[in-house]
């Protein structure tokens, strides 16, 4: 790869994911905002910015990030986190990643969503884009959606219905480069927990190793799906958060994001990934809901 072109190719990738972060926070400030008082009482919640450094396996200075957070009223718990790093693979990882084997260098820059949600009636969802290069460049990334209540935990669902024509969509004005189908599927296998024979949520779309070929249309492919992402799952919070739970709700609520928990601890390769890369604990483990339960 020619250096100029991939260095380009690397900040493009990197402020997009950062513009998109900003707008997503504002987006969901704005909707702590409107949330209705009488069900979700006290001050809106704003984003808290920690940034972040990280050193690679050899203790070299290898980039970090910034960890977005907010506690409020209408989200119990939101992370929005940018990163940029670089370095090394550790020798023990190299095998696990395309290109990394013949040369363990690596460069990678995203942004990574997970909210739960005061409101069982609201589904919990998860966002994430990326831009990986080592030997090889790719884009990977998706977004699912996980409803916490068993009632919405179904294909005709309205929400599992917008949900998946939103992503659709984002795949569909890009005929050749993304295929819906082969994205949902993957999706579905991939959120899935073998220990219980059910899947984590209803879907969404799954990619990795994106490389058309046509590194402009594979960009332009992953920003919809951040577009999508933000639009569609605003317009799902606003349609369902004046909708009154109960106690019952609640506990199911708390029992379903146990199943969350599970596959980010046992299956989930983000997680792994960061991990092993010396990625920001608290950043990475930031996707556990505030509150749980195995009854």
């Amino acid at each position: 790869m020619d250096v100029a072109v991939i260095d380009h190719r690397k900040a493009r990738a990197r402020n997009w994911f950062e513009a998109l972060r900003d707008d997503i926070c504002l987006g969901f400030e704005q909707l702590e905002d409107d949330a209705p008082a009488s069900l979700y009482p006290g001050a809106a919640g704003r984003f808290v910015r920690t940034p972040w450094d990280r050193a690679d396996h050899s203790g070299k200075p290898g980039g970090g990030g910034v960890m977005s957070m907010m506690c409020g009223r209408l989200f119990e718990k939101v992370g929005v986190h940018c990163s940029t790093v670089h370095g090394e693979f550790a020798p023990e990882f190299r095998a696990q990643i395309q290109g990394a084997d013949e040369d363990p260098r690596f460069w990678a820059s995203g942004v990574s969503v997970i909210a739960h949600m005061r409101n069982p009636h609201i589904p919990a969802v998860h966002m994430n884009t990326r831009f990986v290069v080592t030997t090889k460049a790719w884009f990977g990334g998706g977004s699912d959606l996980t409803p916490v209540l068993d009632r919405r935990r179904t294909q005709e669902d309205v929400d599992t219905i917008a949900f998946h024509q939103a992503m659709e969509s984002a795949c569909g004005g890009h005929h050749g480069v993304a295929d819906y189908g082969r994205y949902k599927k993957w999706c579905d296998e991939y959120f899935y927990l073998p220990h219980r024979k059910e899947a984590r949520g209803i879907g969404g779309i799954f990619y990795d190793h994106h490389d058309s070929g046509d590194w402009d249309a594979d960009f332009a492919f992953t920003q919809d799906v951040g577009r999508a992402f933000l639009k569609i799952y605003s317009d799902l919070v606003r349609r369902n958060f004046g909708t009154p739970w109960t106690s019952a709700d609640r506990e199911e609520q708390l029992v379903r994001r146990g199943r969350y928990v599970e596959f980010n601890l046992l299956y989930d390769r983000g997680t792994t990934f960061g991990l092993k890369t010396g990625g920001n604990v608290d950043s990475i483990l930031s996707s556990m809901p505030p509150e749980v339960k195995w009854p």
